[in-house]
């Protein structure tokens, strides 16, 4: 993992390091999960894209860095990748990211129940595998 790129694009910088807790992501999706009863596939997906975003952030505080500058929801991501993790993962997240910020800023787009499923059913896997990873390091 070389973040030197990263830092000095300014697009992160170095913090102390924290402990790795998660447990309010889990809270993140289930939530997301009742949302279905309202049929409001949109705010699933904000719901769940924040989930992942907050455990994105958990995972960089936890190696002692922070995204930085006006695009740092895009930083967390681009830093995802340097940390060897899926990419196919951190690439379906970072398109949620993009799509999220159509629906919240320009109220465009549309998520239908089977793609609020589907993001729900790989942010499950992400978190896991953020999970795992942390756990790997970390002994």
């Amino acid at each position: 993992m070389n973040f030197e790129k990263l830092l000095n694009e300014g697009k992160i910088e170095k913090v102390e390091k924290k402990e790795f807790i998660s447990n309010s992501i889990d809270k993140s999706i289930e939530f997301a999960r009742k949302g279905f009863e309202t049929e409001n596939y949109n705010e699933i997906m904000s719901v769940v894209y924040n989930a992942i975003f907050k455990i994105g952030n958990k995972l960089m505080n936890y190696l002692g860095f922070r995204a930085i500058g006006k695009e740092h929801h895009k930083h967390v991501f681009e830093f995802l990748l340097q940390t060897g993790l899926d990419p196919d993962l951190v690439g379906y997240f970072d398109n949620i990211r993009k799509r999220r910020n159509d629906f919240i800023y320009r109220d465009i787009g549309g998520t239908s129940r089977e793609e609020a499923e589907e993001i729900i059913n790989r942010a499950d896997e992400f978190v896991h595998k953020i999970r795992t990873f942390v756990h790997k390091i970390g002994t």
